[in-house]
């Protein structure tokens, strides 16, 4: 810096601290003793302003602080467990706030700015918000062990008519809900009844007294337990006519490494736990057309 202006910015601070900081003379400059008690604490503030910016820029960056970030209930708990092991490799200096929340939920909160970044079911509304890779879980049929259809090794929709469909809240996904529906109509099958259920125990108890089967990825239930339980079967749907295709998202701007980072932990996570497909090849993340989900 120039004499001029330093020597302007040294009369303005020693002017706002009310104490003459520098004696001056033609020959020389020399510190006063005011100036010399206050140097410590001026030092001292000095590093810690540049100790806040640098914090400011790894929570800009995302690097520490605090993710708010969202599951739907549906997620098994392995899953769950293998996103926060993920993340915390990448980011031991953030606090990942994982939340279950379907949907719908997830698009109020994002829109009230409550939430950073959550993994969503399509179709949905997606607008404002940003989308990673768009993964597929393959749906089937969850029904008693000792059904007919059982004994098959895919089942059709059309076999399912005579038996009440167990499924979740449509104010959970709207649009899901009724593309589910929808599909279930093409391939033969319209449901005597709607049942609506999301919790495992509660969906089996549904299954085995209410003559309902439930459509629901394998890994839906804690630790596959269809597989092992003594009164339950799951089976894929012959020609797999439906899936649940998810992705992460976040609002649009908010591109930082945690964001990121949640991102691909749910990814991995999900590869690593559930039978997905990327249907959709892995890219710089940007915001896709919300009517590309509503093929």
């Amino acid at each position: 810096m120039a004499q001029p202006p330093l020597s302007q910015r040294i009369q303005r601070l020693e002017r706002e601290l009310g104490v003459r900081l520098f004696e001056r003379s033609s020959r020389q400059v020399t510190i006063t003793k005011a100036g010399t008690l206050l140097l410590a604490q001026a030092r001292e503030l000095l590093a810690r302003s540049e100790a806040l910016m640098a914090t400011a820029r790894r929570i800009r960056d995302g690097e520490s602080g605090l993710l708010r970030a969202a599951l739907p209930p549906d997620t098994a708990g392995e899953t769950v467990a293998a996103i926060l092991t993920h993340f915390r490799e990448r980011h031991p200096g953030v606090e990942l706030e994982l939340r279950e929340l379907t949907t719908s939920q997830q698009l109020a909160q994002f829109a009230s700015h409550d939430l950073d970044a959550g993994l969503i079911h399509h179709p949905c509304d997606v607008s404002g918000l940003e989308l990673g890779p768009v993964l597929r879980r393959e749906v089937g049929v969850l029904l008693p062990r000792e059904a007919p259809e059982a004994a098959l090794e895919a089942v059709p929709l059309s076999a399912l008519s005579p038996y009440d469909l167990i499924l979740f809240h449509r104010a959970a996904a709207p649009a899901l809900h009724d593309d589910v529906l929808t599909t279930c109509a093409r391939n033969g099958y319209t449901p005597p009844a709607l049942r609506h259920g999301q919790g495992a125990s509660f969906i089996r108890g549904l299954v085995l007294s209410a003559r309902a089967v439930a459509l629901t990825p394998r890994d839906a239930h804690p630790d596959h337990a269809a597989d092992r339980d003594p009164d339950l079967v799951w089976r894929p749907l012959a020609g797999a006519p439906l899936s649940w295709r998810l992705s992460v998202a976040w609002p649009r701007g908010r591109s930082d490494t945690a964001v990121s980072s949640f991102a691909e932990a749910a990814a991995r996570a999900l590869r690593e736990t559930s039978a997905v497909s990327t249907e959709l090849p892995p890219r710089p993340l940007h915001l896709r057309p919300a009517a590309e989900y509503w093929l």
